[in-house]
């Protein structure tokens, strides 16, 4: 695992398992699967990647796990895959790579005081960032994140056209009960794609078959919101790529602060029918 130019630090599990008491496992049963589908924190887990990176096809696999099979009690794990340009010039051009991205992860470096972007790099709640292959710092990071009190969002599909060129999303956040001093918060709005498959013909991926979930298609800010003012309220209407498997699609809304990077509160919801 390391930058382009830098280097940085190369690459279990903990089973969470449910006691049923002999006297009624049925309705233990019953209590624990209430008590995971009732108490889910959402918590947003961020990785920076590139397909021109040899270190990074670890990561995106543990990606993929966290975000299918929600191993994490008390967590709802919302993943966003963004994929950097820096390694662009290193033999292989990620297809889904943005310059926005980089910037993004430069916006989290500023804030982590940390010795420059690096891929992969995991990033919970803009809270804690760590390698993005480390499985047992992803399980603790998240399930810490999950005990954090959480802004209300709610996000849903309102409309789609006929010939899908659009889609219409009904988005709301509550007012933060706090933001740290000094600083203010956005809404932002990113659209991910799952599924997504590339075969890889030069770099130092070069002959491998690469899969990804949660791939940030679209990223933009909806608005801003303050613990004085009301429920942020919006409708947009984003323009939809012919790239785009909307089946495999998903709308995810976070409220973050500016400066310090930190995730108030998350939701997302399937675009796809």
């Amino acid at each position: 695992m390391f930058k382009p130019l830098v280097t940085t630090l190369a690459l279990t599990a903990a089973l969470v398992g449910l006691v049923l008491t002999p006297r009624s496992p049925m309705l233990n049963r019953e209590k624990a699967e209430a008590s995971r589908t009732t108490a889910q924190s959402p918590v947003l887990v961020e990785l920076f990647t590139s397909e021109g990176c040899s270190s990074c096809p670890p990561a995106d696999e543990l990606l993929t796990r966290l975000e299918q099979t929600q191993p994490v009690d008390g967590a709802e794990i919302i993943a966003l895959s963004e994929h950097v340009d820096y390694w662009n010039r290193l033999g292989w051009t990620d297809p889904y790579s943005s310059p926005k991205f980089s910037a993004r992860q430069n916006d989290y470096a500023r804030a982590f005081d940390t010795d420059g972007a690096y891929t992969p790099q995991m990033i919970v709640d803009g809270r804690v960032q760590f390698v993005g292959s480390n499985v047992g710092k992803a399980r603790d990071a998240i399930a810490s994140a999950s005990h954090d009190s959480k802004t209300a969002v709610t996000v849903r599909l309102a409309s789609e056209d006929a010939r899908a060129a659009s889609i219409m999303l009904e988005v709301r956040a509550d007012r933060p009960q706090s933001i740290s001093e000094r600083d203010s918060a956005q809404v932002l709005l990113a659209i991910t794609e799952s599924g997504l498959r590339s075969s890889v013909a030069r770099g130092e991926n070069a002959g491998r078959r690469l899969s990804h979930t949660a791939v940030v298609r679209k990223l933009v800010t909806l608005g801003s919101v303050d613990s004085q003012g009301s429920q942020f309220v919006a409708k947009p209407v984003v323009k939809v790529d012919k790239s785009w498997k909307l089946e495999n699609a998903k709308a995810v809304v976070f409220v973050q602060e500016v400066t310090s990077r930190r995730v108030l509160g998350a939701a997302s919801a399937s675009i796809g029918k």
